[in-house]
């Protein structure tokens, strides 16, 4: 019904950057919110952070400053911008994304991209 695709992970010095993207599609009547969730090997999953449709931004603590989310709402895409890259920040990136479709307002995720950050 609704897919959440995300793209850009990958291997990355400390002190380098990366950009993911994460396209939402299917029977989409509007996109609510759209964020980006990290877990890494034995954590919980974190929010990083979220954009509502209208632009308002939250982020966690240990990315404010470093990591910036934008997003397309033309195209239902978000994208996260992260900076000054740290050996913490290495885990599996999830899309997230609550969307009004079919009447009904659902949150779905995506299947997740690994960012690995090299010391």
């Amino acid at each position: 019904q609704v897919q959440l695709v995300e793209s850009g992970g990958g291997l990355v010095q400390a002190g380098g950057s990366l950009r993911l993207s994460c396209a939402a599609s299917g029977s989409i009547s509007s996109v609510l919110v759209m964020g980006w969730h990290r877990q890494a090997p034995g954590k919980q999953r974190e929010l990083v952070g979220d954009i509502s449709s209208g632009g308002s931004t939250n982020y966690a603590d240990s990315v404010k400053g470093r990591f910036t989310i934008s997003r397309d709402n033309a195209k239902n895409t978000v994208y996260l911008q992260m900076n000054s890259l740290k050996p913490e920040d290495t885990s599996v990136y999830y899309c997230a994304a609550k969307v009004l479709a079919s009447l009904r307002i659902g949150n779905y995720w995506g299947q997740g991209t690994q960012v690995t950050v090299s010391s």
